[in-house]
This record gives C-alpha cells, structure tokens and sequence, in this order.
C-alpha cells in the first residue's frame, strides 16, 4: 500500500535519488527540503511516499494564494522504484490531500520541457496545459473540486 508520511525529524535523511537521467528535469530531495522550507510561511507540506514501510519518494506542494490554488512543485520516485505505478499513486495522494485541505480548487504545477514522463503522468492524471511557461517548464492545471 502507497501512503503518504510528513517530512519530520526522523524520515528527511533517507538518500533517495532519481535515475542520472532525470537529474536535469527533478530536484533532489535535499533541493525539496530546502523548497520546503523557503516555503514554510506559503504552508508548504512535504512527504515521503512510502510503499508499505519502504520510502520510495518524496512529494511537495505548498499554498498559491495569488493564484487561488495549490502549487504541487515537487514529487519523484527513487531510481530504485520506478516503473511501478507509485509516481501517480503517490500523485493521487497528494491531489486527495489538497481535496480533503479545501482551501482551493485548483491545482498548478509545471514540468520541464522534454520530461515526457512528467507530461503523461499529470496528463493522464486530468492536468491540462495553460499554454503558460515560465523559462523551460510548462504550465498545467487541474480543478480538483
């Protein structure tokens, strides 16, 4: 079973790392920690992504009030456990989390330009191109209410 575990005192240093490959389109899960924090007072929420009592990932959003939504700006899965389906359960997770929340109905996020893995999970998850970027990355939403 795929669940959700807050960032605390006890699970932040678990040394999970995305493929060589991916490195240029995902943070780091020090880079997510440290976004976390510059986030904190945007009520940023991190998790790790647990798969039964295994961490496997780790995911971000925080609080856009400008934008009347949610910005889900990080999620990756370890190298080690890709291909299994935990990035879009653990991305349905976190979307049910910003659902139960309830502050807005909406939900921003972006990808990097060329992460095709990226661009078919949050499209097959309902997340749709603005025609927004902002530098490399592009600009998705998704109502969730």
């Amino acid at each position: 079973m795929t669940w959700l575990e807050p960032v605390g005192p006890d699970n932040w240093r678990l040394g999970l790392a995305v493929s060589e490959a991916q490195r240029g389109f995902v943070s780091s899960d020090m880079r997510l920690l440290a976004r976390a924090y510059a986030y904190r007072e945007h009520g940023s929420r991190a998790f790790v992504v647990r798969d039964g009592e295994t961490p496997v990932g780790m995911a971000l959003y925080h609080d856009c009030a400008e934008l009347g939504a949610y910005d889900f700006s990080q999620l990756f899965i370890d190298a080690r456990y890709q291909g299994r389906g935990l990035g879009r359960r653990a991305a349905q997770l976190v979307l049910e989390q910003m659902e139960a929340e309830g502050r807005f109905d909406k939900v921003v996020l972006c990808y990097i330009e060329g992460n095709d893995a990226a661009r078919k999970l949050y499209s097959g998850l309902g997340f749709t191109h603005t025609g927004q970027r902002d530098e490399d990355e592009i600009i998705m939403e998704k109502t969730i209410r």
